[in-house]
């Protein structure tokens, strides 16, 4: 169903003395969304990195997305090191969102810089309609978590700004924006597993709703760290903060259906650059196939048709198109 925010935000009652802007509620609206999805099942959250892709996840019956930093800046041409600016991110999510309607955890990488950057990311994040956001305790500049030679912040660091972040959520959604908390401290020499726990509860602490323990490497693992996340206080059902597992394609964590995550104690699971990787190689083996054979007429099956692209785009020639025709919206 569309969203009408002034709407959905009048009765609710928000940290400040004037009611928010209707850009402000979309962010409340979303993060409310997706957590009541995540109460009643394991979310998969597949990659949608730009509007085409969104509508396309929408078509396919998924609930939800994710908007990866990596596929972001991987579709730049540069690699996933930090280079991309929060405008850029947030341009790209409100593209997403305004023609899908989907609930999205979106990537924040390290924050953007320190407290106050974080403030403004978790704004600008909600403004653009994101249902959420993950922030990670790496050094600037990161690397992927499914790499070596990680390194990262103190944990009180860490705390200051899930912190910041926190007030932020409650400011501009009154808290209903999700906050959540990456640690990549199980991948990490002189850290590993206890000491991610350890990390992981203290941004609990510190205001974090949702926990995203990167670079589990094992099955166990995952249902380990999600037992001892349950100890916790925090909006879970059962207890303590919900709990994100990525689903990476050629990292370190082993290939685990939706429905063993959530037998584990996870509520969402994102598939973050699944869609590019699979997009790319299309395109890699479509420009080979022009290269070899100076036509593309033996790659037409194995291409979009004119047909099912306008259908992506709720687009029928002739008829008026009024933007943003939502997908899935009939």
């Amino acid at each position: 169903s569309s969203i009408d925010p002034a709407k959905e935000s009048k009765n609710h009652r928000f940290p400040q003395e004037e009611a928010p802007s209707a850009a402000m509620a979309i962010g409340r609206v979303m993060g409310s969304r997706l957590r009541g999805l995540m109460a009643k099942e394991c979310v998969a959250l597949p990659g949608a990195f730009n509007g085409l892709v969104a509508r396309m996840v929408v078509d396919t019956g998924f609930k939800g997305g994710y908007f990866s930093g990596g596929a972001l800046s991987a579709s730049t041409g540069v690699p996933d090191i930090g280079l991309t600016s929060v405008d850029t991110f947030a341009s790209r999510i409100k593209e997403v969102v305004s023609v899908s309607d989907l609930p999205i955890i979106a990537d924040a990488d390290t924050g953007f810089g320190e407290g106050e950057m974080v403030r403004r990311t978790v704004e600008e994040y909600c403004w653009a309609g994101a249902a959420g956001l993950h922030i990670e305790d790496q050094v600037f500049p990161k690397r992927c978590g499914h790499l070596d030679g990680k390194a990262l912040v103190p944990t009180d660091v860490f705390c200051e700004k899930v912190e910041r972040a926190a007030e932020a959520s409650q400011r501009c959604s009154g808290g209903e924006f999700i906050i959540c908390a990456r640690t990549d401290a199980a991948g990490v020499p002189g850290e590993g597993f206890d000491r991610a726990v350890e990390r992981a509860t203290a941004y609990v602490k510190s205001g974090a709703d949702m926990i995203f323990p990167e670079g589990l490497q094992s099955e166990d693992d995952f249902r380990r760290f999600a037992e001892e996340m349950r100890k916790l206080p925090g909006p879970a059902p059962g207890g303590g903060p919900f709990m994100l597992a990525n689903m990476t394609e050629f990292g370190k964590t082993p290939y685990l259906t939706l429905e063993q995550f959530q037998g584990h104690g996870y509520h969402c699971v994102i598939y973050p650059v699944s869609t590019l990787r699979a997009a790319m190689k299309g395109v890699e083996e479509c420009l080979q196939t022009l290269k070899d054979e100076g036509t593309l007429e033996s790659f037409l099956p194995r291409m979009q048709s004119r047909k099912e692209l306008y259908e992506a785009m709720s687009y029928k020639p002739l008829e008026e198109w009024k933007y943003p025709s939502t997908s899935g919206k009939k």
